[in-house]
């Protein structure tokens, strides 16, 4: 990441902590009391045989005392007191070998400060977010919902030690995988394409706009801190990227999704979510055509994903598909 070391950035960086919902206590920026309280409905759940009193523990230490970004996490990904209680006595070794990890996070919300300020020089219009690091059932490290970025910890805390061999077989291929790029070490990247998200119109209609949707808050994220995701789409895109074109063109009005978005390597590439990486082209091809940066950059930002003729137009003006 480029830090901005100038005493305007740095100025700006203490506005943005001071911005309210932005910090909590000791660690600026971010809430992360849900951890704790996971981790003690935890204990004494796995202590409890009688599922009637587990489900109370979940729901008196974990679930009501809530942050609302841990509600907000619960909406936007459809966790109940059942997903929880179904993962924490069907994976207890996952949990076991992430706890430490989701732990650490909570020391590292500091860390985004300069990536926001960073984020606001290079965009002023940028609206604050809360940010929230949250516990889920294994379906999301990071995710928003309106002005609230929502990192889940038990997904964006693993590493290459986290164990998945309980898991069902093609979640085990796709979170070790995940695991492998070692998540913690783009903490700020995750933070950042999420609070993307909370300036976008979306989602989109179709592939297409949700590509370029995705895509978008990756290359923004990519100009903010100097990084894109150390996933096997961005590794697979830049060598396959004539053949991802012209598989995508054909399918980029499908409303079905799954073999672009969302999806393990189990698609006819071997690779997941290579939507991510067309969009993310589509939207290196328009900043580099664009003779105003930062009004190309606003324009990414601002456009309305879930309006399909205004992206149909945006993807022409990028001139992805000028030569075919």
């Amino acid at each position: 990441m480029r830090y901005v070391h100038t005493l305007g950035a740095l100025l700006l960086g203490l506005m943005i902590l001071a911005l309210p919902g932005l910090g909590n206590g000791g660690t600026p920026g971010v809430e992360s009391s849900d951890i704790d309280r996971f981790w003690t409905a935890y204990d004494r759940i796995v202590a409890t045989p009688d599922d009637a009193e587990r489900e109370r523990i979940l729901d008196q230490v974990f679930l009501t005392p809530g942050t609302p970004g841990l509600k907000a996490f619960m909406q936007a990904k459809g966790y109940d007191a059942a997903c929880y209680l179904d993962a924490i006595k069907r994976y207890p070794k996952f949990w076991t070998s992430v706890r430490a990890g989701t732990l650490a996070l909570k020391q590292r919300g500091e860390e985004f400060a300069p990536g926001i300020a960073r984020f606001r020089a290079l965009y002023p219009a940028l609206r604050p977010a809360e940010i929230y690091f949250t516990i889920g059932c294994l379906r999301s490290s990071g995710t928003t919902l309106d002005d609230k970025v929502l990192i889940g910890a038990e997904l964006a805390g693993g590493d290459a030690r986290t164990d998945v061999s309980e898991l069902p077989e093609r979640m085990s291929r796709s979170l070790a995988t995940y695991f492998r790029s070692e998540p913690g070490k783009q903490l700020v990247l995750l933070n950042v394409h999420e609070y993307v998200h909370t300036q976008q119109k979306g989602p989109g209609p179709h592939l297409l706009a949700q590509a370029m949707y995705e895509g978008a808050a990756d290359f923004v994220a990519e100009r903010i801190t100097g990084q894109v995701p150390a996933l096997p789409y961005m590794a697979y895109g830049p060598s396959n990227e004539a053949t991802l074109k012209r598989d995508f063109q054909a399918r980029m009005h499908d409303s079905d999704w799954s073999g672009w978005l969302y999806n393990g390597p189990g698609n006819a590439y071997g690779v997941g979510d290579l939507g991510y990486y067309m969009g993310y082209a589509i939207m290196r091809d328009y900043y580099q055509r664009a003779p105003d940066k930062s009004r190309a950059l606003a324009e990414i930002i601002e456009l309305d994903y879930r309006d399909g003729a205004a992206v149909e137009a945006f993807l022409a003006r990028s001139g992805f598909y000028a030569a075919n």
